[in-house]
Parts: C-alpha cells; sequence; structure tokens
C-alpha cells in the first residue's frame, strides 16, 4: 500500500532485475502504482498506454513528475533511488508533486 497524502493506493513493487525490466510491459492498465527500486530511470517501449513517473530520493520524497506517452526514453534523475508508475492523470489527483513524501506500508497496517 502507498500513502500519499490522505490517498491510500494499491502498490505492486517490483525489486528484482526481471520484475523491474517487465514493469508495465504488456497490460493495458494498472490499478494503483508500481513501484520499481532500485530505479532512476525509465522507459516507455512497447507499453500500450500513457503513464505518470514520479521519480523518489532515498527518503520517498519526490523530485519529479512526469507524464511519458509509449515510445518514450525517460533520462536517469540525479538522486533519484526509486521510480513509481500509474496510469497518467492519476499523480495528480493523489497531491504528487516534487517536494512531497509517500510512504509504503503492509497492507495489513
Amino acid at each position: 500500500m502507498l500513502v500519499a497524502g490522505g490517498a491510500r493506493i494499491p502498490l505492486e513493487i517490483a525489486a528484482s532485475p526481471r520484475a523491474r525490466a517487465r514493469g508495465l510491459l504488456g497490460r493495458h492498465g494498472i490499478v494503483g502504482a508500481m513501484l520499481l527500486e532500485p530505479a532512476c530511470s525509465i522507459h516507455t517501449f512497447r507499453m500500450r498506454f500513457p503513464i505518470d513517473v514520479a521519480y523518489l530520493d532515498r527518503d520517498f520524497t519526490v523530485l519529479a513528475v512526469r507524464t511519458m506517452e509509449p515510445g518514450r526514453l525517460g533520462l536517469p534523475r540525479l538522486r533519484a533511488r526509486r521510480v513509481l508508475e500509474a496510469e497518467a492523470g492519476t499523480m495528480a489527483g493523489w497531491g504528487l508533486a516534487p517536494g512531497a513524501r509517500v510512504r509504503v506500508e503492509r497492507a495489513g497496517r
């Protein structure tokens, strides 16, 4: 579970190299978000839908938020340790902007 402001968002975590390489490829959408860690950049080649991307530092502070169309390459972000992905347009609704902090919790907490 991802906690952003007052929102509690379903979260998938991609921590292995294989899971990070697969990411959201082959999907038609996602409910909630996917956290790739460690990661400092992403691409949207072979993706089927546009996504919002938030680059997070080691303290889970948002460094930047971008919307990326399929077929794009995101440049690496200095200080980024994780990348959060969600369907395009959702992060603004969650209040994610540079300087915001997010928290990851187990679903039962």
